[in-house]
């Protein structure tokens, strides 16, 4: 009975410490969200929003196409290496190989992906500065995080799903697209999110391959500018108050449109994951 009740209280404490993170992760994510709308007040409106000369359109087109660009590129071959080494790698020497090879993509400094998109796409393949040599030096950057947190997704997915399948007389590849991608959807979702808000919230390689131009890209082998390289431009050239709000509102179009690309992210694959389920 004391044991049982020790058990209790602490089993209690615990799940009361987990509340108060998740009450100070909640207010933390509300007054940020609310200071920034708050400094915006009175500089977003829609002509600040849809002007291509005065206003951002231009960057938030060229936001939109280096996210698009880059997550269909890395999102194909992120999927394969995750279903290669969960589904079909073993644990030989190459396979530990590739492994600390994808570990030791995560950690390099983004500024360095920005040196070899500049030499390589930029400068190498002759992209030049464009949205084409961006998306391809942010896709490379974001393939760790896509193969690793599929992966886990993968894993979560219980071996009796397969030896069910196969059994049956499906084979291993009609397993995997049938039996063992859909459940693990949500895990390949959150994996493209957390890709999406890499590849807005990045600086250095966009500047690098990317460029600082503001125009209106009418194709992805043009130059342009993203919202989080002209925020920093707004904040690095503020001198006035109205600068300063310039930049709360741009940072306000920026929250917003990661809000949005996510909602679309999981409507589409919930739909697919529907779909799937009645195959």
């Amino acid at each position: 009975m004391k044991h049982n009740k020790k058990q209790k209280i602490y089993d209690g404490l615990l799940y009361a410490l987990m509340l108060l993170g998740l009450a100070v992760i909640f207010i933390a994510l509300v007054y940020i969200l609310m200071y920034i709308f708050a400094q915006a007040a009175g500089f977003l409106n829609l002509s600040f929003i849809v002007d291509a000369k005065q206003g951002i359109l231009p960057m938030i087109v060229t936001t939109l196409y280096v996210v698009l660009v880059s997550i269909a590129i890395a999102l194909p071959v992120g999927l394969a290496s995750a279903i290669f080494l969960n589904e079909y790698s073993g644990n030989s020497g190459l396979i530990r190989i590739l492994r600390l090879a994808i570990e030791t993509l995560a950690g390099i400094p983004s500024i360095i992906y920005g040196l070899f998109g500049l030499l390589v796409f930029c400068r190498l393949l002759g992209f030049g500065q464009s949205i084409v040599a961006g998306s391809f030096t942010l896709s490379i950057m974001i393939l760790p995080v896509i193969i690793r947190t599929t992966e886990e997704a993968l894993k979560s997915i219980p071996d009796s799903f397969r030896e069910g399948s196969l059994a049956l007389g499906a084979t291993k590849f009609q397993t995997i697209i049938h039996v063992v991608v859909p459940p693990a959807l949500p895990g390949i979702v959150t994996s493209v999110i957390l890709a999406i808000g890499r590849v807005v919230g990045e600086s250095a390689p966009v500047l690098l391959t990317v460029g600082l131009t503001r125009n209106m890209p009418r194709t992805i082998f043009e130059s342009g500018r993203t919202l989080t390289i002209h925020l920093y431009y707004l904040t690095n050239e503020a001198v006035k108050p109205e600068d300063f709000g310039l930049a709360f509102a741009t940072a306000s179009v920026l929250v917003i449109l990661v809000i949005i690309i996510n909602t679309v992210t999981k409507i589409i694959t919930n739909n697919f994951r529907k779909k799937a389920g009645r195959i």
